[in-house]
């Protein structure tokens, strides 16, 4: 019985603690979407505007686009990585694991402030490149396109590698000895077996990694300010007011955001489903 009360007390605080910082404020930023600034009165001005504006669809595009580019390439770049890391000992694999752990952290400002240091304007690289004559970074812009997608390349690494881990993990070794010893190939054993089995583990990282780069703000307003207009960085400005707050227009757009990664969500579910059930 008592343990009994100790789970039945852990699960209220649980259940309380989802209502009060989870439920309830997106409950009030659904409530204020539907609000004007002026008055409390019900309108769908708010809606309107932010979907009929060049400004907010241009920022709606900007997220999507980096999203999608710097997670496909993330993901190329993980896949990769965590096949060669499965090749290696036991202990490496931890060491690497261990890493990628520490490394996820590094975000945001600090981020921002060590690609600067080495791939700004003045930074370590850049000056050594213009030293040594070498030229390659001679039209690298850190502040840039370019440069936003390096940094989003860069953080949605280590996340990757720890989604992917476990997916590759799940290959089992004689799976490619009864392959070879049928005669198959090792792309055969990729394209028939392998690749099968670890696509709609695959396709669940790519979603998590474009839900996290959506929602990437301080990277990119530390590298570019409010030069580039990103949906995170345009929720930060009328929040905060670049004239004057706005918090019903940041509700609308959050809105938005979070039906977008609903949207993904719910694709992802899909096509993972029809996935595992041609397996």
């Amino acid at each position: 019985m008592k343990g009994k009360s100790i789970f039945l007390v852990a699960i209220t605080l649980l259940f309380i603690g989802i209502l009060a910082f989870l439920v309830y404020p997106f409950a009030m930023m659904v409530v204020s979407s539907f609000q004007n600034n002026t008055q409390d009165a019900f309108t769908f001005s708010n809606y309107a505007e932010v979907l009929t504006k060049p400004m907010y669809l241009t920022a709606f595009m900007n997220s999507i686009l980096i999203s999608v580019i710097s997670s496909l390439s993330a993901l190329l770049l993980t896949i990769i990585a965590t096949y060669a890391i499965k090749a290696k000992s036991e202990k490496f694999q931890n060491n690497i694991l261990v890493m990628a752990n520490l490394t996820s952290n590094f975000a945001g400002i600090p981020l921002a402030f060590a690609f600067i240091i080495l791939l700004g304007n003045t930074g370590l690289f850049t000056l050594l490149d213009r030293q040594l004559g070498l030229h390659v970074l001679e039209g690298f812009n850190l502040y840039s396109w370019s440069g936003l997608i390096l940094i989003y390349i860069y953080f949605q690494l280590p996340l990757g590698i720890m989604l992917l881990y476990p997916v590759f993990d799940g290959l089992e070794d004689n799976w490619r000895e009864a392959a070879t010893i049928l005669g198959a190939s090792d792309f055969q054993y990729w394209r028939r077996i392998a690749l099968p089995f670890i696509s709609p583990g695959i396709l669940g990282v790519f979603a998590i990694m474009f839900a996290n780069a959506m929602g990437a703000y301080a990277s990119a307003y530390a590298l570019t300010g409010s030069t580039y207009n990103m949906l995170a960085i345009r929720i930060g400005a009328t929040v905060s007011g670049d004239i004057f707050a706005r918090p019903e227009i940041a509700a609308s757009l959050s809105v938005i955001l979070a039906l977008i990664l609903l949207i993904n969500m719910l694709v992802n579910d899909w096509m993972t489903r029809r996935l595992r059930r041609d397996l």
